[in-house]
Formats: C-alpha cells, sequence, structure tokens
C-alpha cells in the first residue's frame, strides 16, 4: 500500500480529531470575526491549499453573502505593494506555514487592517506567527508529497469557522456528521475509469460552484502524481471554448453535488455524450453519461467536499497503473517555498 493511500484512509479520523477541537480552537476566532464584520474576505494560498481556499470563496459568499477574493502573494514579497483592507478579513491557508511570499502577504494584510486568521498543519510556524488567529487544522504528519488529508481538513476548519461565524446550525449538523460521512465515501469506487482514462493523454474536470474548486484539486493531483494532463473547467465556461478539444479519446470528469448548479453540470455533460463515451458525472441524472457514485451528506457544502475522497482513492491507483509512484513525484517536493 502506497503513503499515499494510508493517508487517504485517514482523511475520516483527521475531520473527527478536527471537530472535538473546534470550541477552543476555531470558535474563538469565529466571534471574532463575526464582531470585526468584514465587507470583503481575502484569502492567501497557493497549490492544494489554494484550492481548499477556493472551495471556502463559495462557501463564504453562500453562508454569509461576502464576496471574496484571492490575492496574489507576489504583491506583497515582490512588488512591495501595501494593501487597504481596513474592512477586510484576510484567510491564509498553508501546510507548513513555512513559504515567504504566504507570509509576507499575510503581514500586508494584517498591517494593512485586515483582521487575519491561518489555517495550518503546523503550528508553530512563520505563518502563524504573522496572523492573529492560528488554527490547526490537525491533520496530522503528512508524508505523501500530493496533499490529501490536510487538503480536506483545511476545508472542514474553514466550513467550522463559517458554520460559527454565522451560526448556522444547518452546516455545523452536517460537519458532526462529515466523519461518517466521509468513511463512507472510503467505499466509493471510481476504478471502472482507470483503464479509459490510464490511456489518455489529456481530460478535463468539470464542476461549478464549490464543486469547481474539487475540479481544480483534481486535475492538479493528475498533474502531480499521474504526469497527466488535466484542465478544470466550470461547467458554464465548458462550451466557450474548450469543448473543441473534446473527442472520444478525451475524457470528462464532471463532480455534481445535491446542489443547485446540479442540474448545470449535466446539461453540460449531456451535450458531450454524442461525440464522447467516456463522459463521467457524480449524479443520479446521469443520463448517456456515465455515473459515478457518490455518499449524499445532506448538506451542498459537505456533499461537493465528499467528492474528493473517491477521486483520492481513484487517481492513486491510477497513478499506479501509469507506471508511477504517487509518494514521490519526480519533479516534486513536499514543501514548496516561494518568494
Amino acid at each position: 500500500m502506497t503513503i499515499m493511500r494510508e493517508e487517504i484512509d485517514q482523511i475520516p479520523a483527521a475531520v473527527e480529531r478536527l471537530l472535538k477541537a473546534v470550541p477552543e480552537q476555531i470558535v474563538p476566532a469565529a466571534v471574532a470575526f463575526r464582531a470585526f464584520d468584514p465587507k470583503v474576505v481575502v484569502t492567501i494560498a497557493r497549490g492544494s491549499s489554494d484550492h481548499a481556499a477556493y472551495f471556502l470563496k463559495y462557501a463564504i459568499e453562500l453562508q454569509l453573502g461576502l464576496p471574496v477574493a484571492s490575492l496574489g502573494p507576489s504583491i506583497a514579497s515582490i512588488y512591495g505593494a501595501p494593501m487597504h483592507l481596513g474592512s477586510a478579513a484576510a484567510l491564509s491557508v498553508s501546510q507548513s506555514g513555512a513559504s515567504a511570499d504566504i507570509v509576507a502577504m499575510a503581514q500586508g494584510a494584517r498591517k494593512g487592517g485586515a483582521l487575519t486568521a491561518a489555517l495550518l498543519n503546523t503550528v508553530p510556524s512563520p505563518l502563524a506567527q504573522a496572523s492573529e488567529f492560528a488554527i490547526d487544522i490537525a491533520a496530522g504528519a503528512e508524508y505523501a508529497v500530493a496533499a490529501t488529508k490536510s487538503y480536506v481538513n483545511s476545508i472542514v476548519a474553514g466550513l467550522a469557522l463559517i458554520a460559527h461565524w454565522s451560526d448556522d446550525a444547518a452546516l455545523k449538523a452536517a460537519l458532526e456528521k462529515l466523519p461518517e460521512h466521509l468513511d463512507a465515501s472510503l467505499a466509493v469506487d471510481w476504478s471502472p475509469m482507470i483503464e479509459t482514462i490510464a490511456h489518455s493523454q489529456s481530460l478535463y474536470m468539470l464542476g461549478r460552484g464549490p464543486t469547481m474548486a474539487i475540479a481544480a484539486e483534481a486535475a492538479l493531483k493528475c498533474k502531480e502524481t499521474c504526469e497527466l494532463h488535466a484542465e478544470a473547467y466550470s461547467s458554464a465556461e465548458m462550451l466557450h471554448g474548450p469543448v473543441s478539444l473534446v473527442d472520444r479519446n478525451f475524457p470528462v470528469i464532471a463532480f455534481a453535488a445535491r446542489d443547485a448548479a446540479e442540474v448545470s453540470v449535466i446539461e453540460t455533460v449531456a451535450s458531450l455524450t454524442s461525440k464522447n463515451p467516456h463522459c463521467y458525472v457524480s449524479s443520479d441524472k446521469a443520463g448517456d453519461a456515465v455515473r459515478l457514485p457518490f455518499v449524499a451528506t445532506g448538506h451542498p457544502l459537505t456533499d461537493a467536499l465528499a467528492l474528493i475522497v473517491p477521486f483520492y482513492g481513484f487517481v492513486e491507483a491510477l497513478s499506479v497503473r501509469r507506471g508511477y509512484d504517487p509518494d514521490k513525484p519526480a519533479a516534486l517536493k513536499k514543501v514548496t517555498v516561494t518568494r
């Protein structure tokens, strides 16, 4: 068994561990964010952590009605430009808390007047020191280069912050049940896609709303672990150009949650199946596309998040099938330090 597979299997326990620490770790930050009453939220992250921040962008906009923007870390680390963020909350996401550009941007946001919090798998760290609230995502040591449980726990920590910030009973309840739903997701089998995609040169990942962030993470994992070109698109953008590349040798994986965007995702996939038999979608309304099984969690945000677990299992097996070691991608390191 690969280390990556072992760490995927640890996701439910890691989430349960994090949720037990919510009263001490996350509630104080949520109380402060509610009192601060920001008019905008900015995020600071790179790589898988940026995809976690992308998911939280949609969650904040949907739950709190606040606009969310991603800050380019180079604004602080390379250009040294000051940011005026007196009415903003800033949320940084990082596994290591050590990348100089992320730290510099968090420092710049705080200096610019933002209320700052960091979701981290390494506390203490420079990013923890730079932030007013340092939230330990409690994923535990992660040895495989490709992030899995730290990605999930970053999102869960952010969702817990949002749930207590907005005092949303439905989201709180969904988070309480999430470990068991993620445990069930470990048994969801997406391996029927392996033989087709193992011989492909490129593929698309589709999503919309929170599942767009899942699609982005999925595309990155294909590149990281399989040396397979994959691009993520919103199902709304797919028909504005990218569709021209799709033929029967160009698979499409669509991530659909039980939310208001599900029909939109399915409609886009349905427009592709006549010329491409290798369209896959996580919905009971798949039509002529291949249905991917899923775990329904009872909440649209956790529904979307749960989809990454069967995908992680799939991509780890795909990497091995293509002859790679998913624990040690040739060109990557576990901690990428940029400035």
